[in-house]
């Protein structure tokens, strides 16, 4: 694969892109920064091969709490527009969703902790997903709000929690609820800055026992790694 550029839109700064940065480093791809927490400065689209759009605790909805908000679907949209590669995760997933014209709300349950997704029949068919294996495995969750299914997209996995868990739309524009980026230190992280949501129920982990459960990462980050492959490799052309 040839040098790409990839632009990452950063939420808050325990949100960062975990394992994706070894990626984009082992690759040898180009990686430049909005940190929406202290400034909206965008590039030029046309000078960008892929943008990345982060989590945080934030809600597409909050634009009169969030200003910069609607400045940045503006961008995500014109990115998804301009036929770039686009992947978004948790709040990254939902903006998208919102942009491609689908409707973002609370879900009937919050989701934190390590919970099973299942892959979709039409998941377990795409390419997009070759080679992640099994069609269903343990991953990192930490969400409140979902979304109704973006207009033409497919839709590739789910949980018993919230069924749109992640979609793919032109074969080039992903939106993933889950964590497969989540590193050791960044769960740490995560979960300190977070630790008020944290009441114990059957659809939220306590601290402890989301750290736990940390062997599961190595895993998940392997499969992100080839998720990467398939968006990155197997869609890029040049302008």
């Amino acid at each position: 694969m040839e040098q790409l550029t990839i632009h990452v839109l950063q939420h808050v700064d325990y949100e960062g892109l975990g394992c994706i940065e070894n990626w984009i480093h082992e690759h040898n791809h180009l990686l430049s920064y909005t940190k929406l927490y202290e400034s909206f400065s965008i590039p030029d689209i046309d000078t960008i091969d892929g943008l990345i759009v982060m989590g945080g605790p934030m809600s597409v909805y909050e634009e009169d709490l969030f200003p910069w908000l609607k400045e940045e679907k503006q961008f995500i949209k014109a990115a998804i527009e301009k036929g770039k590669i686009v992947l978004g995760i948790c709040l990254g997933s939902q903006l998208i969703a919102e942009v491609l014209g689908a409707r973002v709300y609370p879900n009937k349950l919050k989701e934190i902790g390590w919970f099973p997704v299942k892959k979709t029949e039409t998941g377990e068919q795409h390419s997009i997903l070759k080679g992640i294996e099994p069609n269903e495995f343990t991953v990192f969750h930490w969400h409140g709000d979902t979304y109704d299914l973006p207009p033409a997209s497919e839709h590739l996995f789910f949980t018993d929690i919230c069924q749109h868990q992640a979609f793919i739309f032109d074969n080039k524009v992903l939106g993933i609820q889950f964590h497969f980026e989540v590193t050791e230190e960044s769960l740490n992280e995560v979960v300190q800055n977070g630790k008020q949501e944290l009441e114990e129920g059957p659809t939220i982990q306590t601290g402890t026992v989301i750290l736990q459960k940390s062997p599961l990462i190595g895993e998940n980050n392997q499969r992100l790694y080839k998720l990467l492959d398939n968006l990155f490799k197997n869609n890029y052309q040049h302008p």
